[in-house]
């Protein structure tokens, strides 16, 4: 009885975020200069795809903003969200650390050495700008690598090693840059301080394109890994009994992580917090089970990321706010209330 009520009870969490996901999906693609109303965005959705249902966008440019536009912002914002919700739940479970997030093991500050070199040596033109993104996913995955190589010692990685040489290559990454925008024109130093900043605003249906493919294989990936993540939770003696290569199974979460992350952050900048705070409080809503944890974290990312961008968009009129700071400021703040409250209800971390 008890197993069926949490069954209900996981369902009913699971299908109301999806709600909301789709709820803020409309209101965000209603939001901007021209007006649209969610009739106008489901009936444009709906006559796309064949079926004669609801109105069409009243505005001349209305059926070219929806789908040049602001479509793929929100879709965008969407997967990046869940990819970073998606990492930090697989990242704080390896780990077995509530603090973990994808920035510990060195992407995002390997994304930004990337992209910022690009734009130093030049980056500044459209075709450049995609050199922009790949530079900044190529160096995110390398730096991930290097962290887990520094890392490793007569065949294992230990975590706590793992997090401070992830510190150490944060840090060396973090002078390369100061020296990149020392040394940069003033316009390549607008680009270097703007991208790390975060924004959505170069979103295209390209973008999506190659998003949306790493993020769909990362996320499988993870809830492939979650029943194996919950038996490490054990302990790491327990998990070997148990079957579990742990060495190779944080191989494989921390590839994972580090696609997910740096596929996402290629493209809109370095977005703090989403993988730290959505986890975390979705282990308070759905509790620790991995199977579950992972496409919480996933749905919860995507909102938060959705919602973020929502607000970067209307919070100061005319103005487009950068995501990362939003989320930092946002997320820092809310991180220490849930941190504060889980530590004392049940006296550690959740």
């Amino acid at each position: 009885m008890k197993s069926s009520s949490r069954i209900t009870k996981v369902t009913a969490v699971l299908v109301g975020l999806l709600v909301v996901l789709v709820i803020l999906a409309v209101v965000s693609a209603c939001l901007g200069q021209v007006a649209t109303t969610p009739a106008e965005v489901l009936g444009s959705i709906f006559h796309r795809i064949g079926l004669d249902i609801g109105p069409l966008p009243a505005h001349p440019a209305g059926e070219v903003t929806l789908w040049e536009v602001r479509f793929p912002r929100v879709v965008l914002a969407m997967v990046v969200g869940a990819s970073l919700g998606c990492a930090g739940a697989v990242l704080q479970g390896v780990f077995a650390n509530p603090l973990a997030e994808p920035g510990v093991i060195g992407v995002s500050a390997g994304a930004a050495v990337g992209a910022s070199t690009v734009i130093v040596l030049g980056g500044t033109t459209l075709v450049a700008s995609w050199s922009v993104a790949a530079a900044a996913f190529v160096a995110g995955l390398i730096t991930t690598m290097l962290v887990y190589l520094l890392a490793r010692s007569d065949g294992r990685t230990e975590v706590v090693t793992l997090v401070l040489t992830g510190i150490a290559i944060n840090a060396f990454a973090g002078g390369l840059i100061a020296y990149l925008t020392f040394i940069a024109s003033p316009a390549a130093r607008d680009q270097v301080v703007f991208w790390q900043l975060g924004s959505l605003n170069r979103a295209t249906w390209n973008a999506v394109a190659i998003v949306t493919p790493m993020a769909v294989v990362g996320v499988l990936a993870s809830v492939a890994i979650a029943r194996q993540i919950d038996l490490l939770a054990l302990g790491e003696s327990a998990a070997r009994n148990l079957g579990v290569d742990v060495e190779r199974l944080r191989r494989i979460a921390i590839v994972i992580v580090a696609v997910l992350a740096a596929s996402g952050v290629a493209f809109t900048g370095i977005i703090l917090f989403v993988g730290l705070v959505v986890p975390h409080l979705m282990r308070m809503i759905v509790g620790p089970a991995h199977r579950i944890l992972i496409p919480a974290s996933t749905l919860g990312g995507a909102i938060v990321l959705l919602a973020a961008d929502v607000g970067a968009r209307t919070l100061v009129d005319n103005a487009d706010l950068p995501l990362g700071m939003l989320t930092s400021l946002i997320g820092g703040p809310a991180f220490f209330i849930l941190l504060r409250r889980t530590r004392a209800q049940q006296g550690g971390w959740a």
